[in-house]
């Protein structure tokens, strides 16, 4: 480069005018243009001022220290920088140009590495390029809005299917968001008096829950969408919340009514203990009130019910206590009537039937005499053993009496005479059957006498 009266500079002339210092990101940025540039011939520069590459290419500064750059054939002012060399100001504006290349490049890169949102990159690149056209700096400014263009056009079509993506996204998000108000919705409609609350609490916790993460992680819904189904979740929550807390003011009172009727219950039965054994009956239709009562929590209702069930164990115990008295007492009374079954089991053994009623009757007389036995199902057991033998007698006694009853004796004989005069008719076939060699006759014959034989032999003759 060289200065306006074309003298090249030296070391000693830049050091009596010394220009303003790059700073580190300006000397960055230049190493590496994001615009193409034309190589310059190398001029001996000071450190704190050096070359501009393709500077002369697309700037120039007067002798005022206005500064242009060249667009096509023409060129236009950009600026002055009176106070500095010629190098100076050209660098200065240079520096304007890195910095709106730098952006360029930039926005390039993130569109090729991708992740950025296509919209904003354009947005991006259409607001840089209208920095770029008729920027004040010095470079090839028609380059980078031509890239600027390029990438436009290019983010243009990658924003529409973004932006037809995003609709997706949102109407997935917003069916999505509104399958979980219709749950909540449901479970608000649900008849409050059949609502198992400790699982629709946990059930509402769950789709808040799910609520809450869409709204963070899911796209964002229009703002008016969004406020309405928000609205109906709300709604609809409210609407649970009040349910459940009028079910369980309802509850409470009936809590509070059952557990004053299940006290009153308590103090009567505390008070049947000076009965005894007597006071069980009152105890069990105190029972009964008691299940009608109903429900009084599950703490209250297990210690309440601790409280009855002592009052009814007093009571109980002194059956126990009565009733062990009494097996002590039934003891030798068993022995006593186990030697009766044992002396009764002979009667079976007495063919004359009278004399094993006379027998059993006195053995029955003695039985009823030993008195009542206890444990109850012993003596059950006992007076079943009983029975049985008496029924056995009786079983003797009634076939003794058919068979001895005169009514039936002669419907027998009758019956017998008849059988015996049918079974000669039946002897005389077989014999003529026989004679005559009538096989089948003969058969049939046999099987008539067969027959009536049996019947004689049932009737006992």
């Amino acid at each position: 480069m060289s200065t306006s009266d074309n003298t090249p500079e030296t070391d000693e002339t830049a050091a009596a005018k010394p220009g303003p210092v790059p700073s580190p990101a300006a000397f960055a940025k230049r190493t590496k243009p994001a615009a193409p540039t034309v190589d310059a011939a190398p001029v001996v520069v000071p450190p704190a001022a050096p070359a501009t590459p393709g500077a002369a290419e697309w700037g120039r500064v007067d002798e005022n220290g206005i500064v242009s750059v060249r667009e096509g054939d023409d060129w236009r002012v950009v600026g002055e920088y009176p106070d500095g060399t010629h190098e100076e100001a050209l660098q200065y504006y240079v520096r304007k140009y890195d910095d709106l290349a730098f952006k360029v490049q930039a926005i390039e890169q993130r569109h090729q590495a991708g992740g950025a949102a296509a919209a904003e990159l354009r947005k991006q690149a259409t607001q840089l390029k209208d920095d770029v056209v008729g920027a004040a700096a010095v470079g090839d400014l028609a380059a980078l809005e031509t890239r600027l263009t390029t990438m436009i056009d290019e983010l243009a079509e990658a924003s529409a299917q973004e932006a037809a993506a995003q609709r997706e996204a949102v109407d997935a998000a917003i069916a999505e968001r509104t399958a979980i108000v219709e749950q909540v919705e449901q479970l608000a409609a649900r008849d409050p008096q059949t609502v198992q609350w400790k699982q629709a609490t946990a059930e509402l916790n769950d789709l808040f829950a799910a609520w809450q993460t869409h709204q963070k992680t899911g796209p964002r819904l229009p703002r008016g969408t969004a406020q309405a189904l928000w609205k109906r979740f709300r709604d609809a929550r409210s609407k649970i919340e009040r349910a459940r807390r009028a079910f369980f003011a309802e509850l409470d009172e009936v809590h509070k009514t059952a557990k004053s009727q299940k006290t009153r219950i308590i103090e009567r039965a505390e008070a049947l203990a000076t009965k005894g054994e007597d006071g069980i009956p009152t105890y069990r239709a105190l029972l009964d009130e008691w299940k009608a009562a109903g429900r009084a929590g599950r703490k209250a209702d297990d210690a309440l019910w601790a409280r009855f069930k002592a009052a009814g164990d007093v009571l109980y115990q002194a059956r126990a206590e009565r009733s062990a008295e009494e097996e002590a007492e039934s003891a030798p009374r068993i022995e006593e009537r186990e030697a009766l079954l044992e002396e009764a089991k002979q009667v079976s053994d007495i063919t004359d039937l009278k004399k094993a009623r006379q027998v059993l009757t006195g053995i029955q007389r003695r039985w009823d005499e030993v008195g009542r036995i206890f444990p109850r199902d012993v003596e059950r057991d006992l007076d079943g053993r009983m029975r049985k033998i008496e029924q056995a007698l009786k079983d003797r006694e009634d076939v003794d009496w058919k068979r001895n009853n005169p009514e039936t004796k002669a419907r027998a004989n009758d019956m017998e005479s008849q059988l015996r005069e049918s079974l000669e008719g039946f002897e005389r076939d077989l014999e003529a059957a026989r004679a005559a060699g009538d096989d089948k006759a003969a058969r049939e014959a046999q099987e008539a006498i067969d027959a009536r034989t049996a019947w004689l032999r049932a009737i006992g003759n």
